[in-house]
């Protein structure tokens, strides 16, 4: 069975900008994220990933919104955890972590004066944490 976040988003319609920003939500962007890594895999992912969603936030008039750090560690935290044998619903499944608020699960890994900084919205920066 396909879930509506499947059918609604797609690599092309986010290349292109064809994205409803209302529709997409912290989930939308991880399914996007993690079909990237499936079809590209980790390296060439992200690079391509963070490009289309700048182009995407730029045409919604929201650029502002993009954050590297975010997107380069989530996209990081997806491809780690990815098993290319099974579906989305299995992955959500597995990584409701991923899913939920992203704020409360970067904490574990950034302190809120590094994550919130304008070199982390511009770049990716590693966290400063230490998982404990």
């Amino acid at each position: 069975m396909t879930t509506a976040i499947e059918q609604q988003f797609s690599i092309e319609q986010f290349e292109a900008g064809e994205i409803d920003a209302e529709q997409f939500s912290h989930a939308a962007h991880a399914y996007v994220a993690w079909l990237y890594v499936n079809q590209y895999g980790e390296t060439a992912a992200l690079p391509r990933f963070d490009a289309a969603l700048r182009r995407l936030t730029e045409s919604l008039g929201v650029p502002e919104k993009y954050h590297a750090t975010i997107t380069g560690f989530l996209l990081t935290l997806i491809a780690d955890r990815i098993d290319n044998r099974e579906s989305w619903p299995a992955f959500c499944a597995r990584n409701t972590d991923l899913l939920n608020d992203s704020r409360t699960l970067l904490a574990n890994y950034y302190s809120e004066s590094r994550l919130n900084s304008v070199e982390a919205r511009r770049h990716f920066l590693e966290p400063d944490t230490p998982i404990v």
